[in-house]
């Protein structure tokens, strides 16, 4: 019920690998069939005044823990399976303000979910096909995904081009995991405004089109260009948030039935000789609410030896408020759309951090290989005075049907 795409997109590891080139090797390269494991665990940690469910004032006090774990199988380089669970048990104090009831059961809310990919290259030029759907469940929320897209190189090997389609179909009632209903019920709406039915529907459609083009400029540089472009349309409104208006009323979040966002992504890497890169980031947003973005990022990685780096990172994000965004008991009551959810005001956000990654290729029983292990911490501030701890840990390994060559450093 909570903000679970600040959670996901600040906590996780799937972050741009984009390479510097590396020397022709001399060795033929071994296709092997193998399976890998990916163990995931995250901890988020945030405290704020500016609760969007109390109007835009209010505890933002907020924990979540998200373990994971993903199943990769390779064959022959060529076909890829995976399959991704886990759950993010989420701890709101806001959450209870709904019906103003601290310490209540809905205090604790458990986001569950799955994701299934297929990709497989389909003739020698590399030209790789993939799709996937998937299943997210929450008291308030169930989502569908529906997920394709093509890789391929262009005429110069050094350029690649890859396009993604996602699609989600988000029903927003209430009820399913509710043990005396089982069932979706319908919106949930603050206590004392539950009168009326506020909105005569309950799901939304999202379309994502995800573009990437990389060029690898020489052997120290590799460019990155990752427009994107969605499409919304149904309940884009939190039903339990409040908005108070100057004239003393109360009524729930009122916002466009359509929405749609743009973005453009511009990733660097540089290899710096000796043992250090740079993965430096510039992004820009905007969308048809009136928000405008900015954030300029960067992630040093220096390798202290043949298995251990360190990888100190920043970034720092501008907004420009939703022209629908008013503070609390300030908007008109003459306004048509409304929000006091500070996601949508205008801010400036900046985090640091730094990731330890160990990569001892360690085979610690025939045929199973310790590939890395990355213990990544990150602090958050925003302006309005959000504040959040983020705390991830993941572990990769490998199974392989063959018993893998020796590593060589």
């Amino acid at each position: 019920m909570i903000k679970r795409y600040i959670i996901i997109g600040a906590l996780l590891f799937s972050a741009y690998h984009l390479k510097a080139q590396e020397p022709d090797s001399v060795f033929k390269k071994t296709i092997l069939n193998k399976t890998e494991v990916d163990f995931i665990y995250n901890h988020y940690v945030q405290d704020g005044n500016n609760s969007a469910i109390t109007g835009g004032i209010g505890t933002e006090k907020l924990t979540v823990y998200g373990p994971s774990i993903a199943y990769k199988k390779i064959f022959q380089g060529k076909k890829t399976f995976f399959i991704k669970a886990g759950a993010d048990i989420i701890s709101s104090a806001s959450t209870d303000n709904i019906d103003f009831n601290v310490s209540s059961a809905s205090s604790v809310d458990t986001r569950s979910y799955i994701n299934i990919n297929y990709a497989q290259q389909v003739n020698d030029k590399n030209l790789v096909i993939s799709g996937g759907s998937g299943l997210s469940i929450e008291s308030d929320y169930l989502s569908l995904p529906l997920r394709f897209g093509v890789s391929f190189p262009g005429k110069n090997p050094m350029r690649t081009y890859s396009l993604k389609l996602f699609t989600f179909f988000d029903d927003l009632r209430w009820g399913r995991l509710d043990s005396e209903f089982r069932e979706p019920v319908g919106l949930v709406y603050p206590e004392e405004l539950r009168y009326k039915r506020w909105f005569d529907i309950h799901k939304r459609y999202s379309y994502n089109f995800k573009f990437a083009f990389t060029q690898v400029v020489n052997k120290r540089n590799i460019l990155g260009i990752f427009p994107e472009f969605v499409y919304q349309h149904g309940l884009l409104s939190t039903p339990f948030h409040r908005v108070y208006f100057n004239t003393g009323e109360l009524k729930v979040e009122n916002l466009p039935m359509k929405r749609l966002k743009g973005s453009l992504g511009l990733k660097l890497n540089s290899f710096l000789g000796g043992r250090t890169i740079l993965k430096n980031e510039l992004d820009f947003y905007g969308d048809t609410f009136g928000i405008i973005g900015f954030s300029i990022a960067n992630e040093t990685a220096i390798k202290l030896n043949s298995t251990i780096s360190l990888a100190p990172f920043f970034r720092i994000y501008f907004q420009k408020a939703s022209k629908y965004f008013a503070p609390y008991q300030e908007h008109s009551i003459e306004h048509e759309f409304y929000t006091s959810d500070y996601d949508l005001s205008s801010f400036n956000t900046y985090k640091l951090g730094i990731n330890f990654r160990y990569a001892p290729y360690k085979y610690s029983i025939e045929k199973l290989a310790l590939n890395e292990l990355q213990l990544r911490y990150s602090f958050m501030y925003r302006t309005n005075n959000l504040r959040a701890h983020i705390i991830s840990l993941f572990i990769n390994t490998s199974f392989y049907k063959e018993a893998p060559p020796p590593f060589i450093p």
